[in-house]
């Protein structure tokens, strides 16, 4: 793996973004539950229930793992380390642990003392944590690289206020018009604001540093992300008789373009990687890249579908991004990225030769991987399935599909907690830096 020019001697403890890690699977496996219970998710995304799981899977696994990949990239990557790296690290995962359970419960019970409870709560883990992100990338030595992850923190807070507004209005505090229209510039600045723009300024450094393959062209680290940017904010221009959007045909346009420019750069260049051995991880970023291509091109044609479509595409589409392309990413990433940091901590602490501890291989097997992404495909094949089938066939589709996301769950939490079990069985120190020998 190359590694010129990083700085992992500046990295936070193993410890802070591996808490992080591993609370995050819990929540799809909470979300898998809820939907199992309460099956109306199927009919529309307004639904209580489809809600809470989507702000589950949104805020509490793509959350933490965003949040721990920050706190571990800024520093060895950008070489400007997140200043309080642990009270921060903190504030983030009781944040995003109470507020996204919290947020879900109001859904579901449409109680409006949860939601604003879920929401200060988000904030006050969030802000803090976007704060003192905003002071890293301020400091940091590379100003270009830093650009992606500077307009994924501003979309975060947009997404965070724009948040805030619909559970005010929601809990009856203050009155909103139009609130459909604020549900979708609240969606598009957190999916494709906040979440993909930074899995992409995450895989312009990750995509050739762990999977071998030559750098981003250029042309796509430098525009790329502000054509999305350009993208979101003619979606969210006010139009002449309101301040919400009536035609977003001219923000959906170079967004779409911009999922789909993404995702088959991406795929060329592994499809270049100089390793040409199996790579599990390969796999999930593939399926990644695939979903978000179609992803693109059905938000593309949504609102050209007849209405009795409508429904059935909206979900589709959710999951489509949300476990096709994001979910799969975010493994892909994990995977990579924890058992080289167990390996790279435990190698600095203990000062072990080669061989004497756990290599990256070992941390996280090959085989156990390959477990949760069959599990993975089979879930969203079956949960995409559901919403077009009869309605018998739907739900049982629907109902395997959940049980195999549980399942998906459980297991990644397994991998992720075998890797740190070698870590401390080995000698290694979660709340020790590798800079500490």
């Amino acid at each position: 793996m190359a590694d010129s020019g990083l700085s992992y001697d500046q990295g936070p403890p193993f410890g802070a973004p591996l808490r992080l890690f591993l609370t995050a699977p819990l929540f799809p496996l909470l979300a898998a539950c809820l939907g199992l219970v309460m099956p109306d998710w199927q009919t529309t995304r307004w639904t209580g229930v489809s809600l809470a799981m989507t702000h589950l899977i949104t805020l509490g696994y793509l959350g933490m793992v965003m949040l721990g990949a920050l706190l571990q990239m800024l520093p060895v990557v950008l070489g400007s380390p997140v200043p309080a790296a642990r009270l921060v690290g903190w504030c983030g995962w009781l944040g995003l642990g109470l507020g996204a359970p919290g947020l879900a419960l109001g859904f579901l019970l449409g109680e409006p003392l949860w939601l604003v409870a879920g929401t200060l709560l988000l904030a006050l883990g969030l802000v803090p944590f976007s704060i003192a992100i905003a002071v890293s990338l301020i400091k940091t030595r590379a100003p270009r690289v830093a650009w992606p992850i500077r307009l994924a923190t501003l979309a975060l807070l947009i997404t965070l206020a724009l948040g805030s507004v619909l559970a005010g209005a929601l809990s009856g505090l203050w009155p909103v018009q139009a609130l459909a229209d604020l549900t979708a510039l609240h969606a598009a600045w957190g999916l494709l604001g906040w979440v993909l723009i930074l899995v992409i300024g995450v895989a312009y450094q990750v995509v050739p540093m762990l999977q071998i393959t030559p750098d981003y062209p250029a042309w796509v680290t430098r525009w790329l992300t502000w054509l999305m940017l350009a993208g979101l904010l003619l979606y969210s221009a006010p139009s002449s008789t309101d301040w919400l959007p009536n035609n977003d045909l001219p923000g959906a346009l170079p967004l779409c373009a911009s999922c789909v420019v993404f995702a088959v750069v991406t795929l060329r260049l592994q499809a270049r990687r100089r390793r040409r051995i199996a790579d599990v991880s390969l796999d999930f970023w593939r399926l990644g890249m695939v979903s978000l291509i179609l992803a693109a091109l059905l938000f593309a044609v949504l609102h050209g579908l007849p209405a009795a479509w409508m429904a059935a595409a909206e979900i589709s589409l959710g999951i489509l991004f949300l476990l096709g392309f994001a979910a799969s990413v975010v493994q892909g990433m994990l995977y990579k990225i924890v058992p080289f940091l167990a390996w790279f901590h435990l190698k600095t602490q203990t000062g072990a030769r080669l061989g004497a501890i756990p290599n990256m291989k070992q941390m996280l097997p090959e085989p156990l991987v390959r477990q949760h992404f069959r599990l993975h495909l089979a879930m969203l094949i079956l949960l995409l399935a559901a919403p077009i089938l009869p309605a018998p066939l739907g739900q049982v589709s629907a109902s395997a599909g959940l049980l195999l996301l549980a399942g998906g769950a459980m297991r990644l939490e397994l991998n992720l907690r075998h890797a740190k079990t070698l870590f401390l069985r080995h000698g290694g120190r979660l709340g020790q830096a590798a800079e500490n020998k």
